[in-house]
């Protein structure tokens, strides 16, 4: 912000929006005609402090493991840039627990738009119904809602409770851990 003349924005208020990809995480707080600028200096910034701020949740890894193991198909839906994605997979060591990886540059629609989770239940020929899609924050209840997926939500993302609830996923826990005894 202070590069493009703009006032830093409070940390909670820019976390809201975090998970609805870069161009939307800048779009309120930068004028139209500098956004293209901004996004580029997002990204340069951000290529930087991925890493530093990026954690595992606790039990992840073991349960990605037991998941592979037991001959599930993994798949990572993300509304970030897939170069992003993909260092942050191979910085967290999980990468190769996933069978398939798509981002919001390689579809013409980001969540909560249905198009990424349909794209991945076609790709592994699957039917909805043998599909659960797992993430942590309401953008991913409505995009599993959009999609007709069952749809998990861990409450340790940026939103609160009350706004995870109000999308009506399929199930809401408070620990990654307790996944498995979903499955």
């Amino acid at each position: 912000m202070h590069r493009l003349g703009l006032k830093p924005r409070n940390i909670s208020t820019v976390r809201r929006l975090v998970g609805w990809g870069d161009l939307n995480l800048l779009k309120p707080y930068v004028w139209p005609e500098d956004l293209k600028h901004a996004l580029s200096l997002y990204r340069a910034h951000h290529k930087h402090s991925l890493l530093k701020y990026s954690r595992l949740y606790p039990y992840a890894r073991s349960l990605l493991k037991q998941l592979k193991e037991k001959g599930y198909k993994l798949a990572v839906a993300s509304n970030r840039p897939s170069r992003f994605s993909r260092i942050l997979l191979k910085h967290l060591k999980i990468n190769g627990f996933f069978d398939y990886v798509l981002c919001a540059d390689q579809s013409k629609r980001g969540k909560p738009h249905p198009e990424m989770l349909n794209k991945i239940v076609k790709r592994f020929g699957l039917k909805k119904s043998q599909a659960l899609y797992v993430g942590d924050m309401a953008i991913d209840a409505q995009a599993g809602r959009s999609a007709k997926i069952n749809t998990v939500i861990v409450t340790s993302g940026s939103s609160s409770k009350a706004e995870i609830k109000k999308e009506q996923p399929f199930r809401v826990i408070p620990a990654i851990s307790l996944l498995q005894g979903l499955l």
